[in-house]
């Protein structure tokens, strides 16, 4: 960290009331102070990454990489830990690092959710494990409230087959404890595949977005709809089923949901490459509209920084950036293309929204990339000093290496992201 960053400058003009202070409170401001600046260099100082055997043999385990630019390990793996059991099928973990220091991940396949201690990032551990929550079974994606409770979306309930019922969205402490749950079964929409899948959370309307993408479509059939639930009872509102756009098919697979600026209308992104505008959520009559298809067959996890929508283009290789500010006339104003090696299919950005780590997870290459982003502009790049030691490409790999737990061997990366001080929000989401 920079010896005269802001940060110090302001805690240096308060040491001065030092000089006639007991020494006890100069010992306990020292250790507040000690405390402060752990903390403060922990902020995008490493990236937790979701990892699995390429073989499907060994146990599921979370990495750590240094991701301080200023560092001389930049790039390098510090530390890591396994989850219990077999293979589960690592997939995805919250979307962004929570500030107080412990990370949910989930194993898709054995429907099983990780809870990370990564408060000493260097020595990660797991705090604890769950599975099936009142009857809902196989998580995807958390996010946390005010209160840290988290709301997450369950694929299923009651079974794990083609023809089980939907899941629903559960609320819970974060160690796995019920709080409550809701069912995302809608009897006016029995011809309609329901897999939850992704949400997003409308305070000021006592509103929740959610979407339905089944993770075994191939088998399930196709999904094309999303949800409105209230917030405060967790009572489905209503199912929306998407319109096509000029493919015919863009509104296939809804997957993230993303709240816009106005804090009251929601961007819809589908894994078939449409974008939609959801308004009115509130009211009975909520509209919905197609914005854009973006270009190839397979459109994976977007973001939002600011006016930006940064797209994954999984099956063109490129990961895009769109400014939204005018959703009716979005344009683009940057591209970062990679070899076809690469399927773009996870991104998360830094605090500031000044990088973003991306990967392919277990359907390209098994390499991380960093992206730098500048806010203000739009501008995106690779990051080329992000590499393997000795190296000639950008990335850092995860194949062939021995990982501090002990595993040997290829590992892909899936959910990643950058480590946060604690209490610190985030400019992208």
């Amino acid at each position: 960290m920079d010896a005269r960053s802001p940060w110090i400058s302001r805690v240096d003009g308060h040491l001065s009331f030092l000089k006639n202070e007991s020494p006890m409170r100069k010992v306990l401001f020292s250790l507040l102070l000690l405390w402060w600046t752990a903390a403060y260099a922990q902020n995008d100082r490493y990236l937790f990454v979701w990892s699995g055997d390429d073989a499907k043999k060994s146990s599921d385990f979370l990495v750590v990489i240094d991701s301080d630019p200023k560092s001389k390990s930049y790039g390098q793996i510090v530390a890591s830990v396994a989850a219990p059991g077999s293979y589960g099928r690592p997939h995805h973990t919250e979307l962004e690092m929570p500030p107080g220091g412990f990370l949910l991940a989930n194993a898709f396949e054995s429907g099983q959710s990780m809870l990370f201690d990564l408060r000493d990032p260097i020595h990660p551990a797991l705090a604890t494990s769950f599975g099936d929550l009142d009857g809902y079974m196989h998580p995807h994606t958390y996010l946390r409230l005010p209160n840290n409770h988290v709301l997450a979306t369950f694929q299923y309930h009651g079974g794990h087959e083609p023809k089980s019922d939907g899941g629903g969205i559960v609320e819970l402490e974060e160690r796995g404890k019920l709080i409550r749950s809701g069912s995302a079964m809608d009897s006016s929409m029995k011809g309609e595949l329901i897999r939850p899948y992704s949400l997003v959370v409308v305070p000021s309307l006592d509103r929740i977005v959610s979407t339905n993408a089944s993770m075994h479509f191939q088998n399930e059939g196709m999904t094309r709809t999303v949800q409105i639930w209230r917030l405060s009872d967790l009572k489905l509102l209503r199912t929306i089923v998407l319109p096509s756009g000029p493919s015919g098919k863009e509104q296939e697979l809804p997957g993230e949901p993303k709240l816009a600026a106005d804090g009251k209308t929601v961007f819809i992104h589908t894994f078939h490459c449409g974008l939609y505008e959801l308004k009115g959520i509130d009211g009975n009559q909520p509209s919905v509209r197609h914005l854009k298809t973006f270009e190839g067959d397979i459109c994976a996890v977007p973001l939002t920084i600011g006016h930006y929508w940064v797209q994954t283009l999984f099956s063109k290789h490129a990961v895009v950036v769109y400014d939204v500010a005018d959703p009716s006339n979005m344009r683009e104003v940057s591209r970062v293309t990679l070899d076809e090696k690469q399927s773009p299919h996870w991104i998360s950005a830094s605090s500031d929204g000044k990088r973003i780590v991306m990967n392919s997870g277990e359907y390209g290459e098994h390499r991380l990339f960093m992206l730098n982003f500048n806010p203000e502009t739009g501008a995106l790049s690779v990051d080329s000093s992000f590499r393997d030691a000795g190296s000639d490409k950008p990335g850092v790999s995860m194949d062939g290496k021995s990982f501090p737990h002990g595993f040997k061997g290829d590992a892909f990366p899936h959910g990643a992201v950058f480590s946060r001080a604690s209490g610190e929000a985030s400019s992208a989401t």
